[in-house]
């Protein structure tokens, strides 16, 4: 190995270890946690009077500030659309990204981005005007389709129009708002996106009662919180907290029920996850009660999802798929050991 060759290696190592410790030390010193999400999404991330964010991906960004900070008020909302979403995580303008991005091979391997884990599984579908008098995806031949750019969206109506021999014509615009707007307007015959967010976006229309979602699903849409690759410590912290709140809905730990069971409870399980045994906390260079602040101040998954977009809210969605690999569904934490 040359005098050269080793210089080279050691700075490699050396921005590595400086890029390891970047973002939670960042993070500790300016107070707060930069989270980019979409601000205009019911149930994900919405903006409501007086400027208070509500929705998943708004707890997801609570969740990280929780554990890191102790306090999941300490986020600063960054509302992006579609476009700048991936190119202001890797500028650096937010520390993690909570805005329903679909995780797919190329995003993860040729952004420099990584991401840490799926909050919500989703699929892509289609809403229509009831007065369109169709039921299936397969009758929509010829139709105008609005869609919101910089999305997956656009490659997935392609391939399924190409695929059952169907034409179509697009409608883009760069935020839901538009694209909400220009449906509403008849600009187009259907409104595509990912199911969730159809859910979502129904209710702003005038009368939701007028449209309604087909059966059809035409994708994979794994969505969740995203990071910048180069900093593995940052990466975990974000990683864990997502797996924390599925953990504790898995143990049974709720809101309601952390304190009394942070100090009576005998399963061993329960006290490494609360932090009263092990060294979870230490592993990511968190205090040893970050996944008990984050339960305490958020709650478990299945509250978080109640609360946001379950049966008793205005979007009435059934866990489905994103019910605990226990109750049949995908949502599954590796374990706190």
């Amino acid at each position: 190995m040359t005098k050269l060759v080793k210089l080279l290696l050691i700075a490699t190592i050396f921005i590595g270890m400086q890029a390891t410790a970047g973002v939670l030390e960042d993070t500790k010193k300016q107070g707060f946690v930069k989270c980019g999400v979409d601000g205009g999404l019911p149930g994900f991330s919405e903006i409501l009077s007086g400027g208070v964010y509500k929705g998943i991906d708004v707890d997801g960004c609570r969740s990280v500030a929780a554990a890191v900070l102790g306090d999941a008020s300490k986020v600063k909302y960054i509302a992006l659309n579609a476009k700048e979403r991936l190119t202001a995580l890797q500028s650096g303008e937010i520390d993690v990204l909570y805005r329903n991005t679909t995780w797919t091979q190329s995003r993860d391997t040729s952004l420099g981005l990584n991401f840490a884990g799926v909050n919500y599984y989703d699929g892509q579908g289609f809403m229509v005007r009831k007065s369109l008098n169709v039921s299936s995806a397969k009758e929509l031949d010829g139709a105008s389709v609005c869609l919101q750019t910089g999305t997956t969206t656009e490659l997935n109506v392609a391939d399924y129009f190409r695929t059952n021999g169907m034409k179509y014509k697009t409608v883009s615009y760069d935020t839901n708002d538009q694209v909400v707007s220009s449906y509403e307007n008849g600009r187009c015959d259907i409104l595509t996106s990912d199911a969730s967010q159809l859910y979502g976006l129904k209710t702003k229309l005038k009368d939701p009662a007028k449209h309604i979602v087909l059966p059809e699903i035409i994708s994979k849409e794994p969505l969740g919180p995203v990071v910048r690759q180069g900093d593995d410590e940052w990466f975990n912290i974000v990683k864990w907290s997502y797996n924390a709140v599925v953990a504790a809905e898995e143990l049974g730990v709720t809101s309601a029920n952390v304190d009394k069971l942070k100090t009576s409870t005998k399963s061993p399980a329960i006290k490494r996850l609360l932090g009263t045994e092990g060294k979870m906390g230490a592993n990511l260079g968190l205090n040893a009660d970050f996944a008990y602040q984050i339960i305490k101040q958020v709650g478990n998954y299945g509250e978080i999802f109640e609360r946001n977009i379950g049966i008793n809210t205005s979007l009435k969605m059934e866990r489905g798929i994103n019910a605990l690999w226990t109750n049949g569904g995908l949502q599954y934490s590796p374990p706190f050991r």
